[in-house]
């Protein structure tokens, strides 16, 4: 009995080596970082951006792999039931991980599905009306809507979108009635606005910049916490007489659930050091994303707090999709 329990002892520390060993050859081949929307898109230019300067770093290439459909879902699904060994990751957004679980009837994933490796960023929404609106600030643009109850339209990539949640919180914080409308993504939206069909819109903010110089739309508050340097001048629906309004998109990397935590913890290291560098910092800022750095049980906590925020948004909205 005392040789038998002398090997399993053995046996279990040259696992627990060999494990070990195996982690810290990490990685040994490609990564793919899934991202669950078109190329071409915002989501998308981050991640490339973010993999292509980790992937010096771990030497290794990281490869980025679109899985769009289903606001997100197919992509998360993918990951979600991918093997926890570091080699698949996903770039999510705000969206896909947090909005998705209470929205779809059906989704096959939670953010239980996951782990939380590395924000990347965060990126506002800005407020912005058509010129013909005769609202020059959101106090005027409330007191409008007040007036004149459902008379003001405002566009959305979806039902569901974050588009569409900020202006339900902004509904629910000021007491204002709005008509929701709906569109297959952004862009016919925002060319509906532009001609005047709808009223405004809460949606991202490099999509408004040219717009907003050439006097087309006229932005009048942006919906995170801090006011934008594409937007000078322009105060956050919060300062400007909204308390507690703050709706931002953020992305992040996360594995499926139960990655090791020293792989966990190299990527993360490598996130942390492409973000401290000020050239990707300022091409993040161009592309109208803050960089976020968090330790990975930060980033898990930051996720839970912003599930049980959207969780309300999504019920207060009424809005469900199959």
């Amino acid at each position: 009995m005392f040789i038998f329990k002398t090997f399993l002892r053995l046996f279990a520390s040259l696992a627990l080596v060999v494990g070990t060993a195996a982690h810290a050859a990490y990685p040994e081949k490609p990564i793919t970082l899934i991202v669950p929307f078109p190329s071409g898109g915002g989501t998308d230019a981050t991640a490339r951006l973010i993999a292509g300067a980790i992937s010096p770093i771990l030497g290794v290439n990281t490869v980025v792999e679109n899985r769009a459909g289903a606001a997100g879902s197919i992509g998360a699904q993918a990951v979600a039931n991918a093997k926890p060994d570091g080699y698949t990751l996903f770039f999510t957004t705000t969206g896909a991980l947090v909005i998705n679980p209470h929205l779809y009837k059906n989704l096959r994933y939670s953010t239980d599905d996951f782990t939380p490796i590395a924000p990347v960023g965060e990126s506002a929404n800005v407020l912005v009306v058509n010129p013909d609106v005769p609202a020059k600030s959101v106090q005027e643009l409330i007191a409008l809507a007040k007036a004149s109850p459902g008379k003001y339209t405002y566009g959305s990539s979806g039902v569901g979108s974050s588009s569409h949640l900020a202006g339900v919180m902004l509904e629910s914080l000021t007491g204002i009635q709005l008509t929701h409308v709906p569109y297959k993504g952004s862009a016919p939206a925002v060319t509906d606005l532009i001609g005047g069909r709808i009223d405004m819109m809460i949606d991202n903010i490099p999509s408004h910049v040219e717009f907003a110089k050439a006097g087309k739309v006229r932005p009048l508050g942006v919906s995170g916490t801090k006011a934008s340097p594409l937007f000078p001048g322009v105060p956050t629906i919060a300062q400007a007489g909204v308390p507690g309004y703050d709706v931002s998109i953020w992305y992040g990397i996360l594995g499926p659930a139960g990655m090791p935590d020293d792989i966990v913890q190299k990527i993360a290291a490598a996130v942390r050091q492409v973000l401290e560098n000020p050239d990707l910092r300022a091409k993040l800022v161009e592309i109208g994303s803050d960089p976020m750095i968090m330790a990975p049980k930060e980033f898990a906590a930051f996720i839970g707090q912003e599930n049980e925020k959207w969780a309300g948004i999504v019920k207060q909205s009424g809005a469900t999709l199959d």
